[in-house]
């Protein structure tokens, strides 16, 4: 049997963590997750599902000290349903348990979300730097073919002083 699920998407609020009565640490989040083939409504915005998520022990530590409102992260756990009961009506409750979370966005100092600005930035730095190189990639591959083609020509020169035959 095999159950595994991973998602991709933004908090959307704070994460909230208390501890169970023998002091386990408990995170719980919710995930804004766009669907990646869906028609836009009518407002002109993808249709979103929201997806809870917890996590456990060092990982709930790490998250609600880490994570706040819109920060992207990648979850990798266990669908879970929870069924409960309340008013004679049956709830399912499906949730994540959290095996490993990713941060894939970048906050600041405080933890705060500064979102796509510095992932942008970044990437631009890194399409420059990717583009300098490749310039002096090709400069260097220019130069070493003049240098052989260079070589081959000078090599290829027939002086017929430079050969001795008796007659």
């Amino acid at each position: 049997m095999l159950n595994r699920i991973i998602v991709i998407g933004r908090l959307t609020k704070d994460p909230e963590m208390r501890s169970t009565s023998n002091g386990t640490s408990v995170t719980n989040m919710r995930l804004a997750v766009e669907r990646p083939y869906s028609k836009k409504n009518a407002d002109g915005n993808k249709e979103v599902d929201y997806i809870n998520v917890v996590t456990w022990r060092g990982l709930a530590e790490n998250c609600a000290q880490h994570l706040s409102k819109g920060r992207l992260v990648a979850v990798d756990g266990a669908l879970h349903i929870r069924n409960s009961e309340s008013n004679g009506r049956k709830y399912i409750n499906p949730e994540i348990n959290a095996d490993n979370v990713r941060f894939l966005d970048w906050g600041d100092k405080d933890g705060q979300n500064q979102g796509q600005g510095n992932y942008q930035q970044n990437n631009q730095q890194n399409f420059q730097n990717q583009n300098y190189q490749q310039h002096n990639n090709q400069q260097q591959n220019f130069q070493n073919q003049n240098y052989q083609q260079n070589n081959n020509q000078q090599q290829n020169q027939f002086n017929s002083a430079d050969i001795n035959v008796p007659f």
